[in-house]
């Protein structure tokens, strides 16, 4: 099979790296800044592997028809990607990796739904422009179509891709997908800090902060009738104790989580994106609860407090010291 990754920052490099590290035809679809290094010195990957060089395949832009292509660019910039390359993209099964649910929806408008293969990544990698990839943990990758349910695209992605990640496939991929926002859902604290996740989320005020926000997220999502969707190493149940829980017993539990995710320093993708003056996918996360709050007539005040102050950083540039962010936060 010829495979694109279309995106490779931290998720995407990953992906182009294991799939070549496999002899698979593949090419990354880069940004330009990019190309010149991948070309010249490898994508370099480091993690419980040790270090690896790996020499790539990659361009600023399909050349050709390809059968399987991996989105993994931001959603914000979806659209693009998808209009510069669509001509040989017709007849090829794809898989999105973005963060929130909108990523298939967003296809689904150029696309084939039987073609979609809805992915969610259980692994995080920090992005060193513009060829170093730091692989902070894991290794699971879960797929699933969110329209149709088990397809051929399905079963074709999932034996290609199990060669090189932990992979499994659900049914109800949809209410997996709305679990896994609780996993990205604090990512929005450090960004605003301009701070890695164990800087924040060691300190307690900031661990309970991020409780309470996944707390009115839950809320939201219940009283909105979504039906969570366990995923293979992150039973929907972890979320319920944990907002069901005495505030200051799950800040502990939360930090003791959060500050041994890693060894290295996490970045999470928000934070990731604004480090590269770009825009961050805010309103795909912590965003996506607050319109899941209007669409249904609820409130959800502290997670639009949230997604404002990471646009204020965004705009500015300026990352918020602690008094400053507990400033905003209650204004």
């Amino acid at each position: 099979m010829k495979i694109a990754i279309l995106g490779c920052g931290a998720i995407g490099g990953l992906f182009l790296g294991r799939l070549r590290r496999e002899n698979q035809d593949v090419v990354g679809i880069v940004k330009d800044y990019q190309r010149d290094s991948l070309v010249k010195d490898g994508l370099i990957i480091e993690g419980s592997d040790g270090r690896q060089n790996i020499k790539v395949n990659v361009d600023t832009r399909l050349r050709e028809k390809v059968d399987l292509a991996i989105f993994s660019t931001k959603i914000n910039n979806l659209e693009e990607v998808i209009n510069a390359n669509s001509r040989y993209l017709k007849e090829a099964i794809l898989v999105t990796t973005q963060n929130g649910i909108k990523a298939d929806y967003i296809l689904c408008d150029h696309f084939e739904k039987s073609k979609i293969v809805t992915g969610i990544v259980m692994f995080g990698a920090t992005f060193y422009a513009p060829n170093r990839i730091v692989h902070n943990f894991g290794d699971g990758l879960i797929l699933g179509n969110i329209f149709d349910g088990k397809t051929d695209s399905l079963e074709k992605a999932q034996d290609l891709l199990s060669n090189v990640f932990d992979t499994s496939s659900l049914e109800n991929i949809k209410g997996a997908k709305y679990l896994k926002l609780f996993i990205n859902l604090n990512n929005c604290i450090p960004a605003v800090l301009g701070l890695s996740m164990q800087e924040v989320f060691s300190d307690l005020e900031f661990a309970k902060l991020a409780i309470e926000l996944n707390k009115e997220a839950y809320k939201v999502i219940a009283k909105s009738g979504i039906q969570l969707r366990s995923l293979p190493t992150y039973p929907k149940e972890r979320i319920e104790s944990l907002v069901s829980m005495d505030i200051n017993q799950a800040s502990a539990l939360f930090s003791k989580i959060m500050t041994s995710l890693s060894k290295e320093p996490l970045y999470g993708s928000i934070l990731q994106s604004i480090k590269r003056s770009r825009k961050s996918e805010i309103d795909y996360i912590n965003g996506e609860i607050v319109n899941l709050a209007q669409n249904n007539n609820l409130q959800a005040p502290l997670n639009e407090r949230i997604v404002q102050a990471v646009k204020k950083v965004e705009e500015s540039g300026n990352f918020l010291d602690k008094n400053e962010f507990f400033e905003y936060m209650n204004n």
